[in-house]
């Protein structure tokens, strides 16, 4: 008996994925040349591999042990690749790279023409999904790096297999209407108890900027007044604009607009202490051989727009 390890690496996607269709997609093949390769090493094997019904496929005791074998085939065959790369100092393939709207704009626009200039091999897709499946394609080896944002006193340690890159802190300002006024002494205050009693625009339960002002209301002994929920700034910012509600907004958030932005703008934007930052990370496979070489290229130049984006205004290059 020998095995085709390309089928155990095909079992090991089934192990990772939790079916034939993921595995499908995680691999860049159609769903029935999977399970034409799982037929033919349970042939190969002499053994049941999986249990079959359902959308999500099971594996027998066999299998478990067969796709353990095939996770380290994929880690060795990856290895392998990723030493093949330092050898001839090239970077090559394409790296997909989850974002979100805020990070999109300020850090990976500007980072992508210098880099694919700087290594033509090397393509980069950006694609836009929520966390959760963005996490989940992660894990099933369909994207490479995924960007999201964390309370930075809040940051917990990413799921067994996956490894946190922090790219910046990015703080949370106090933003209000124009012609709206904070309660006496607010700006000495922490805690701001009477801003909390204002009406928010705020983030879904969940999101970044949710957590923070749970957070400074729990500081308080106060619930914050959550009149209005969206998730995307530019909609917090016309809100706040359109004198709805007052929020808390990152800094790279905000539009170009003069530090202490007033009635040109609609709003006016307070640095005040005790609101904390947002931490913006990107996640990768732990795994031997990850991140690849060419998503260690792309992490690089992340890295380096950050750098740039976090310089005090007329620091020297």
């Amino acid at each position: 008996m020998e095995l085709d390890p390309r089928r155990l690496a095909v079992l090991a996607a089934i192990a990772r994925t939790g079916g034939v269709l993921a595995a499908a997609d995680a691999l860049h093949v159609t769903p029935s040349a999977v399970s034409q390769q799982l037929a033919r090493l349970e042939r190969e094997a002499g053994l049941a591999l999986v249990v079959r019904g359902g959308r999500r496929v099971e594996l027998t005791p066999a299998g478990e042990l067969l796709a353990e074998h095939g996770r380290r085939v994929v880690e060795e065959l990856a290895a392998a690749t990723e030493t093949v790369a330092e050898l001839t100092e090239s970077a090559a393939g394409t790296v997909t790279l989850v974002s979100f709207f805020t990070a999109i704009t300020t850090l990976v626009a500007p980072a992508l023409p210098a880099l694919q200039a700087a290594h033509p091999a090397i393509s980069v897709r950006v694609v836009d999904v929520p966390e959760e499946p963005a996490l989940a394609r992660l894990r099933a080896g369909t994207v490479d790096l995924v960007m999201t944002e964390l309370d930075a006193r809040g940051h917990r340690s990413p799921a067994r297999g996956l490894r946190d890159v922090v790219l910046l802190d990015d703080p949370y300002l106090l933003v209000l209407p124009a012609d709206w006024t904070l309660p006496r002494g607010e700006r000495r205050s922490v805690r701001l108890p009477g801003a909390l009693d204002l009406p928010w625009v705020a983030g879904p339960p969940g999101s970044a900027t949710r957590s923070v002002l749970d957070r400074l209301g729990r500081d308080a002994g106060v619930t914050p007044r959550i009149a209005h929920e969206t998730l995307e700034f530019p909609a917090v910012l016309a809100l706040v604009r359109a004198g709805l509600g007052v929020a808390l907004v990152p800094r790279l958030a905000l539009p170009a607009v003069p530090r202490r932005p007033g009635a040109a703008a609609g709003f006016r934007a307070l640095d005040l202490p005790g609101l904390g930052a947002r931490q913006v990370v990107v996640r990768h496979r732990a795994g031997r051989g990850e991140p690849t070489r060419a998503a260690r290229v792309v992490l690089e130049a992340l890295l380096a727009r950050a750098a740039e984006v976090e310089k005090p205004a007329g620091a020297a290059p």
